[in-house]
């Protein structure tokens, strides 16, 4: 059986109002509405090349 994948636990911790359009974005697309909402999604190089980039608006944790 393959290895288990990791998954991330996002939280929107900083509004991303009067950010520049780009971040306003990747925060959408990582779907995240509302602040302090909470996602999980799979540890792919999308998804963390995505939360590198606007790390300073978000909480992350690595779960099993």
């Amino acid at each position: 059986m393959a290895g288990k994948t990791k998954k991330l636990q996002i939280k929107l911790v900083r509004s991303p109002l009067k950010r520049k359009p780009n971040q306003r974005k990747t925060v959408a697309a990582l779907g995240l509405r509302k602040m302090n909402q909470v996602v999980e999604h799979d540890a792919t190089p999308s998804v963390v090349g995505m939360v590198n980039a606007v790390s300073h608006l978000l909480e992350v944790k690595e779960i099993d």
